[in-house]
């Protein structure tokens, strides 16, 4: 990665967000990996989770907690704008301005005061909440960060109510937009789903079986490591169950296979997908060990796990589906690509 961040305010000016309703996106790493806890309630143990090359380290404010999945959406919605500017040709910036109600009616919340006292929240345990991780690193060094470096609100000179909220993005986010192209489109319905292992869940099917047909499947040991939740793993895997008798992920059919040696497996595939066409069918092989110092909350399950294997009605099948995670990315022709090749014609200011 160059160094963009020789970049000023100056030089960039401020990104004014756009106007009109276009696709949500997100960003591939934050997909496949941990880096926001999943509860409603604040979290103060770290993450902590390294699997071959990868380690991320996610600590949270002792004040405010941790930046939730729910918080996150800010960021899709920072990846969206910056994502349609860079598309369109238009020049973007780090630096971002908008107002509540814009940020708030694009990730699918209601506009009242208690919708913004959250969105302020949210803001701040993004910009609280530090980052360390080998992700994307560049000569072998470790990178940290928070998620936004600064955020303020500035208020309406007439009557003192929310006028525009200025944010400041991080280079290793704003880089991985613009030079690593690593972002997908993702249904507008999941800022519908309400469950914290349900978004999380969306996300890393969304990221790794994206178009393919034959679609993905995880061992429940490894997804309940890879989560970072806190919950134990009996209730993790009835949380798993629930989804699956469910079926509330948009654009995707979930199954569950036991019978493996590495326990039982949930099996992906796309059904309805509303995230456009492409996405070649691809080959990993990644091994399901996991090295990880994640400390774990002991925990009951609410309901026993059912016996045997869940069928989804009209189901035929799976076939011989990809049973190895990937660190490497997967969903190659899935990815935004610059419909103008990237070349800047204009500014946003």
């Amino acid at each position: 990665m160059t160094a963009l961040f020789s970049i000023s305010r100056r030089a960039t000016g401020v990104f004014q967000a756009l106007p009109g309703d276009f696709p949500p996106r997100d960003v591939q790493d934050l997909m496949a990996w941990p880096f926001f806890s999943l509860a409603k309630s604040p979290r103060f143990v770290p993450i902590d989770l390294t699997m071959g090359e990868v380690s991320i380290r996610v600590e949270a404010s002792h004040e405010r907690g941790m930046a939730t999945i729910w918080d996150a959406d800010i960021l899709i919605w920072a990846a969206s704008q910056i994502i349609e500017a860079r598309d369109t040709g238009l020049r973007t910036s780090p630096f971002m301005t908008a107002t509540p109600r814009e940020i708030l009616t694009f990730i699918g919340r209601g506009t009242g005061a208690r919708d913004y006292d959250r969105l302020r929240a949210g803001l701040a345990r993004l910009q609280a909440t530090t980052v360390r991780t080998t992700l994307r690193r560049q000569g072998g060094y470790l990178q940290a960060f928070s998620w936004l470096n600064q955020w303020k609100e500035r208020h309406a000179a007439a009557n003192g109510q929310a006028g525009r909220v200025e944010i400041t993005l991080p280079e290793w986010f704003y880089a991985g937009l613009l030079e690593d192209s690593l972002v997908l489109r993702i249904d507008p319905a999941y800022f519908r789903l309400t469950g914290g292992v349900e978004r999380w869940l969306y996300r890393l099917v969304r990221k790794h079986a994206g178009q393919q047909r034959r679609g993905w499947r995880f061992a429940f040991t490894h997804l309940h490591a890879k989560s970072a939740t806190l919950s134990g793993f009996s209730r993790f895997t009835a949380e798993l169950h629930d989804l699956v008798m469910r079926q509330s992920l948009p654009g995707y059919q979930l199954a569950i296979e036991t019978g493996a040696k590495n326990g039982d497996l949930l099996v992906f595939r796309p059904r309805g997908l509303s995230t456009g066409s492409g996405g070649r069918c691809v080959k990993h092989h990644v091994p399901l060990d996991v090295s990880h110092h994640m400390p774990s909350i002991g925990m009951t399950a609410c309901h026993q796990s059912q016996k045997g294997p869940i069928k989804i009605a009209g189901s035929t099948g799976y076939g011989n589906l990809n049973l190895e995670s990937n660190y490497k990315e997967s969903n190659g022709t899935d990815v935004e690509v610059p419909r103008n090749g990237g070349k800047t014609v204009g500014r946003t200011s």
